[in-house]
């Protein structure tokens, strides 16, 4: 039985949102705040045994003045992040508890979950030892050098877009934590795990899982929540034998 330890990765520096008060993970939407959307949907999955918040060191103190009585009900680890996103990540994975056979990291500024795209991608990098939730690429691509003008247009061909949740082994990617160069600084794990040479497996996810990056993102995330697709529990656990898996 696969168990699952989740990293809500919400140290960043948040320089585009612009906030004088809260950092994007932090800011309210629809009177919630936006990392505790996913926390409580990971923390209500019952084969989450444990859900890690890493935050900025900077962060710290302020985190706990605001959300301590979230610590204590919910019952999750506060970890200080590193300089860098998979600095951060490592130190969160240093916590994992050894009961989990599986490491989930999600961005914390991505609040707009669906319970069976969590469900699917679960069952996935149980399977297959690393899955991530991506999107097809849909949009024409355009590449410029000067970014003042197009250079070329770029196929669209079997690109996908990446989003988390993301999930691995604990061996897997523990391994590839270990075996990375100190200059080289992934943007996101399936990355890590591909520089190993393993294989990641995709799960089909949704335009509706978006990544709050600047405040412009509020108003689009509160419509996605109210959004969010009935789960048709007959659904296909793999997205490409099915392409209709929302009602």
């Amino acid at each position: 039985m696969a168990k699952y330890s989740v990293i809500l990765a919400a140290a960043g520096a948040s320089s585009r949102f612009k906030d004088a008060h809260f950092k994007k993970p932090f800011a309210l939407l629809n009177q919630k705040h936006v990392w505790l959307y996913s926390a409580e949907k990971f923390l209500a999955h019952r084969d989450v045994i444990q859900l890690i918040v890493v935050v900025s060191p900077d962060d710290m103190a302020d985190f706990r003045s605001r959300f301590g009585a979230n610590i204590a009900v919910m019952g999750f680890d506060l970890v200080a992040g590193g300089s860098q996103r998979c600095l951060s990540i490592q130190n969160g994975l240093k916590q994992v508890s050894a009961d989990a056979t599986h490491v989930v990291i999600h961005d914390a500024a991505r609040p707009c979950l669906a319970d069976e795209w969590i469900e699917r991608l679960l069952d996935a990098g149980a399977k297959f030892g690393a899955a991530i939730l991506a999107t097809p690429v849909t949009s024409t691509l355009k590449r410029s050098v000067d970014s003042k003008t197009v250079a070329e247009t770029v196929s669209r061909e079997q690109l996908w877009q990446a989003q988390t949740p993301q999930c691995f082994e604990v061996n897997l990617l523990r391994n590839a934590f270990a075996s990375r160069k100190e200059e080289f600084l992934p943007t996101d794990e399936s990355q890590l795990v591909e520089a190993t040479g393993a294989k990641v497996s995709i799960v089909y996810g949704s335009p509706l899982n978006i990544k709050i990056t600047t405040k412009d993102d509020m108003a689009f995330a509160a419509a996605c929540l109210r959004s969010l697709p009935t789960p048709r529990f007959d659904a296909p656990l793999h997205p490409f034998q099915d392409d209709n898996l929302w009602r």
